[in-house]
């Protein structure tokens, strides 16, 4: 029997996530070497949720990330608990979600609880990107508000944020790396209980971004874990690739400011396959090098043998993002659901 192109990528793609992905009760991982998607919803050509859903049963995917408590997402997730979603708050929620923990418990019993019994809601997490910034103090009085009340339900739901690499001053050498002032005081706390709960902070990390500011003195290589050289020497730890400096940049900093051993968890992380020129090709953005590196499960220098749980970005490309490189990040094309790449 013959199968398209399209059938057989789906078919190794659904192969390889499998072998990688192991997941406990909660939908979190006991044996991290596990690779999610990012369903973004910022598009008017996308397949309707249940066809989406169908997409990541077939390729075996079973950890998704939506940004906010969208409705229909989470009706077309019923019933597949063998998806973990990690569902965000949106920020222009924060405002009021800070200032009383009653509108915090009206948030939950609207968003989340109506879908407890049949979704497997693995995580929240309370805003994107806005530590540090204007907004960034409202994050921790929602987090602590979710917390208690997930705990008081003794719900298996983890609460955190996502971040960005902006929150360092400073991240080159890796040991150097240090948080921003504004990210001392916003995020800072926010870590402190992530340690009390044990939960991980997570954090985007696109090795694409640096190349693209100064590709004569970072080498492609280097940016998409197609080298095993040391590129980078830091004390008695080696770096061939700059995704693992960025990582361990960021545990630096973490470590700096006395919270040792906190899980990370890549929350967003990819390569456009268009959108600026010869730096985003289909082709170095689907060499599977990242997905390679996490199933590995060898870690980081910094954190080896630590296997790193991570979520691709994106599911597919969207068009009402910025023009550009932004709405080239996607795996599938929205119009047909066809890879755009063979990422595996």
């Amino acid at each position: 029997m013959l199968y398209s192109p399209t059938k057989l990528f789906l078919f190794f793609l659904s192969c390889i996530v499998l072998l990688s992905v192991k997941y406990n009760t909660s939908g979190f991982v006991t044996a991290a070497n596990s690779i999610g998607l990012n369903y973004g919803l910022l598009g008017d050509n996308l397949p309707s949720p249940s066809n989406v859903i169908k997409l990541y049963k077939f390729i075996g995917i079973t950890k998704i990330r939506i940004f906010d408590p969208n409705m229909e997402v989470l009706n077309a997730l019923r019933g597949h608990r063998d998806i973990a979603v990690t569902v965000g708050v949106r920020d222009q929620d924060l405002a009021a979600l800070a200032a009383s923990e009653e509108a915090v418990k009206g948030w939950f019993a609207t968003n989340i609880e109506p879908y407890l019994a049949d979704v497997n809601i693995a995580a929240i997490t309370v805003g994107n990107e806005v530590i540090p910034g204007s907004i960034g103090s409202q994050v921790l009085p929602v987090m602590q508000s979710l917390t208690n009340l997930v705990k008081s339900r003794n719900l298996p739901i983890i609460i955190s944020t996502v971040v960005a690499m902006s929150n360092l001053e400073q991240s080159y050498p890796p040991s150097a790396g240090i948080f921003t002032s504004q990210a001392r005081e916003q995020l800072v706390p926010v870590l402190n209980l992530l340690s009390q709960t044990s939960s991980p902070i997570l954090v985007n990390i696109y090795p694409y971004f640096p190349y693209a500011s100064d590709p004569a003195n970072i080498r492609l290589d280097y940016a998409t874990f197609a080298t095993e050289d040391i590129v980078v020497q830091d004390g008695p730890l080696g770096y061939s690739n700059i995704f693992d400096a960025m990582f361990d940049a960021f545990v630096w900093a973490m470590e700096k400011e006395g919270v040792k051993d906190l899980p990370m968890v890549v929350s967003e992380t990819g390569w456009p396959s268009a959108g600026n020129g010869d730096l985003t090709t289909p082709e170095i953005a689907g060499n599977g090098n990242f997905v390679k590196h996490i199933a590995s499960g060898k870690g980081t220098p910094k954190r080896p043998n630590n296997g790193i749980e991570g979520f691709l970005f994106a599911t597919f490309n969207e068009n009402q993002k910025p023009v550009g490189t932004e709405q080239n990040f996607g795996l599938y094309n929205p119009t047909d659901m066809k890879p755009i790449y063979g990422l595996f």
